[in-house]
């Protein structure tokens, strides 16, 4: 296992940092990043996403920002369509790399999870339907993540959770140990849900940024989770 995997088999949320939603929404709210992702580490994430997009006003300088600073290992969250990204990720200190498939043909996705894995990164490969689950090379060394938006329109729309109950079998089937689901989960009931689904991590993002305090967000899902099953 990558830094990355073995800290998310230890638990399955990884915590997002990005300054805005896709309208324009401020996030950060004047917050400090490393502050925020002191907060996360200390409600119970095992991991952190850093959006170095730019429809999220995210930078690579973020990303370094939290990186060289935080004990949990951090996933770089953009369209990552060259090694040279790839290489960049690395020089910023991230732990994995987000690939999208809906970006990429077969071959270059292949050629990507190469340069990654040789790099000791994560490949953390997020798909939306089992025609690109099937892309994905090597699964076993990947983390396979369902996204729940349409990037097409760039996550502006409402989630689909129903994605993942219906992905989550085709994702397994692959190997992967430690399927994801990514995007608009907002409540805990939601992650708790998904969980009991059999998926092994969840990206939260927006609603832990918006939350008055994360670890009540985090308590609250480990009261969910605690819960017997009816």
């Amino acid at each position: 296992m990558t830094r990355f995997t073995e800290a998310l088999a230890n638990g399955p949320v990884i915590a997002e940092i990005k300054p805005r939603t896709a309208d324009g929404e401020d996030l950060l709210r004047g917050r400090d990043p490393v502050a925020i992702a002191a907060a996360y580490a200390a409600a119970g994430a095992t991991c952190l996403s850093v959006v170095t997009g730019h429809w999220f006003g995210g930078t690579v300088d973020l990303l370094r920002q939290v990186a060289s600073v935080s004990p949990l290992p951090v996933l770089r969250k953009d369209f990552i369509t060259r090694s040279a990204h790839i290489d960049t990720a690395v020089d910023a200190g991230a732990a994995a790399v987000l690939l999208t498939a809906k970006l990429l043909t077969a071959g270059a996705m292949g050629r990507l999870i190469d340069a990654a894995l040789a790099r000791g990164l994560t490949p953390f490969v997020e798909v939306t339907d089992e025609a690109e689950i099937a892309m994905v090379s090597r699964p076993a060394e990947c983390v396979i993540a369902v996204n729940n938006k349409d990037i097409g329109t760039r996550e502006r729309g409402p989630a689909d959770l129903g994605r993942g109950t219906d992905l989550l079998a085709a994702v397994r089937a692959t190997g992967t140990e430690l399927p994801v689901s990514a995007s608009g989960i907002e409540k805990p009931g939601q992650a708790a849900e998904l969980l009991a689904a059999g998926y092994r991590g969840l990206l939260v993002g927006t609603a832990l940024l918006r939350a008055a305090d994360p670890a009540e967000w985090f308590a609250e899902l480990s009261g969910e989770l605690a819960r017997p099953v009816r």
